[in-house]
């Protein structure tokens, strides 16, 4: 590597802004914000809106669209459109 052309990569921490969850891992972002990590550190803190702890996906709360039912249902509301 070319020393003094790559970002800082230094400890962060995340966390989800809607559960709360906390997780220190490391990355090039900068944040005025800190923490008190358990290990006696103090580390720069980011917000983030979405992590594995709140993503429907990953917490097992997604749902399925049912699109051809959406779509026979508005054909029955309002008729089909012939060509």
């Amino acid at each position: 590597m070319k020393p003094g052309i790559h970002p800082d990569y230094h400890p962060v921490v995340f966390q989800d802004a809607t559960t709360g969850t906390t997780f220190l891992t490391r990355s090039t972002t900068r944040s005025d914000r800190t923490i008190d990590w358990p290990d006696g550190n103090t580390y720069p803190l980011i917000v983030a809106d979405v992590t594995n702890a709140s993503h429907p996906y990953w917490t097992g709360t997604a749902r399925l669209l049912d699109t051809a039912g959406r779509v026979e249902k508005f054909e029955r509301k309002y008729g089909r459109r012939r060509p």
